[in-house]
């Protein structure tokens, strides 16, 4: 998701009237080579030099807008997001109708997934400059991130109308109207950002997805081709544009790019599962550098006999699922069902803290159980790693059909209610190395079926295949879904 800054001048207002004002304390303002100098550092990229300068000011004239401003800034740029916030909630202290410094305490805010601050950030500088299309835009990304998203596409809608040509805000309204499954009109938005900016390469990445989805994997080939063009390095588009190629059997290229990508030795859960998946159908082996025997590392636990599950995640799930304030996104896999957009983690950062927490202590367990593998899935998995969450409800008949998480290390699930089963597999899942057209001759895709019930935790590679089995009964099944990025 692209965030728009805000594009006004560091110091709004008449800048030569603000260096010459006295401060409030009856002191006069910091000289003009002063100032100039703090500018010409921070304009050349010498921040350091422009924090002790600006902090320099702040000592002698603390209600400086312009150092304040610079300070906020390069703390932003820097990644210190804390610090940057408290300068900009000093700087809208000090000018409170000043509509950029709003926009950029929200932008500050949102990264830090700080998201309902962020979004009274926005509206608060949008009240103030309703033309201010980067807020609308900003405020959508915000809204998107919250899983609102009907909310969030009146809100780029909104940047649009004031700049038809914001190639941003049509690239943001493409990715929730691919969320909403409108791929039509998510192709369409794409079109519209890479005739505005041919060179943007996120555009071309998700139009690849967007066509992809759509079935039309040449196309999508072609946009993926076009990412690498412009971004070489992007770890990211090579991986789809291998599963891109295996869907198409394009054998030979296939490998020339499967060879490419276990010669970076970047581990995914992409490489591990085409490699896999290869092997069934093509009777080639190729080095896994994800997770040779991933089935190996499928770990179930039972959360009722280790926490209080229905208070920390029963009550919890179907609170947030009677709220009916996220949006569904659309899940084409899903069967009789429906699965929350966003992140819920972020969305719901408050109510799911004590699940969060649960979830990383069974995720250092799962660690700690596998130590001693060579595989890149234990050896390569990253420290600082983030949770990503969503809900699925599904009603009797309904099931998920075979898919990979290609965005995660680690997959997970948690059975938040399981109906009764009429039948012994009813609602079970089944993870395997493949799809089961991916096996030729005496090739053999092999699986596991979980038996899960009410309290269900399953850990697994997010390279493997998985699918439910449907089940009958009239009660409602839900699951909290997450990955390990």
């Amino acid at each position: 998701m692209t965030f728009r800054a805000n594009h006004q001048p560091l110091l709004s207002g008449n800048k030569t009237n603000n260096m010459n004002k006295k401060d409030d304390s009856g002191l006069i303002s910091p000289p003009q080579t002063q100032l100039g100098s703090l500018f010409e550092h921070y304009k050349n990229g010498r921040l350091s030099d422009a924090e002790k300068l600006s902090l320099d000011i702040i000592q002698d004239f603390p209600k400086h807008q312009f150092a304040w401003k610079i300070l906020a800034t390069v703390l932003r740029r820097t990644g210190r997001k804390s610090e940057a916030v408290a300068a900009y909630e000093t700087i809208v202290a000090l000018s409170p109708q000043d509509a950029g410094a709003h926009n950029n305490l929200g932008n500050t805010l949102k990264a830090l997934g700080r998201l309902d601050e962020a979004e009274a950030s926005y509206n608060h500088a949008i009240a103030l400059k309703p033309n201010f299309a980067e807020a609308h835009n900003n405020l959508g990304s915000t809204l998107k991130a919250l899983g609102r998203l009907d909310e969030a596409e009146a809100s780029y809608n909104h940047a649009i109308a004031l700049k038809p040509n914001f190639a941003e805000a049509h690239y943001n309204l493409g990715n929730t109207l691919k969320d909403q499954g409108r791929l039509d009109e998510a192709e369409a938005s794409y079109n519209h950002t890479i005739a505005l900016k041919p060179n943007f390469a996120e555009a071309h990445f998700n139009l690849g997805i967007t066509l992809k989805d759509q079935g039309r994997l040449d196309e999508a080939e072609a946009s993926y081709n076009h990412t690498i063009a412009l971004k070489p390095e992007d770890f990211k588009t090579h991986n789809h544009l291998l599963m891109c190629l295996f869907l198409q059997d394009k054998k030979s290229v296939f490998f020339d790019e499967l060879d490419y990508l276990i010669d970076q030795d970047k581990a995914s859960a992409i490489i591990g599962s085409l490699t896999c998946r290869s092997a069934l159908k093509y009777g080639l082996k190729k080095p896994n550098i994800f997770c040779t025997k991933p089935l190996n590392y499928v770990l179930h636990n039972d959360l009722n006999t280790r926490y209080d599950f229905e208070k920390i995640f029963v009550k919890k799930a179907k609170s947030i699922l009677n709220e009916n304030r996220i949006s569904n996104r659309r899940q084409p896999l899903l069967v009789n069902g429906n699965q929350t957009s966003g992140n819920i983690f972020d969305i719901k950062s408050d109510d799911t803290k004590e699940i969060q927490n649960i979830i990383r202590v069974e995720i250092e367990k799962y660690l700690e159980k596998f130590k001693s593998s060579e595989e890149g899935l234990i050896k390569k998995i990253p420290t600082n790693y983030s949770l990503y969450g969503w809900l699925i409800s599904m009603k009797s008949g309904g099931n998920l059909k075979p898919h990979i998480h290609t965005e995660g290390w680690l997959s997970g699930s948690i059975y938040i209610s399981v109906p009764r089963k009429l039948n012994v597999d009813s609602g079970n899942l089944v993870v395997s190395l493949g799809e089961e057209n991916d096996s030729i001759g005496k090739r053999k895709n092999e699986k596991k079926t979980i038996n899960v019930v009410t309290g269900s935790m399953v850990l697994f590679p997010a390279s493997l295949m998985h699918y439910t089995i449907p089940f009958e009964s009239e009660e409602e099944r839900i699951v909290l879904a997450f990955d390990v990025k």
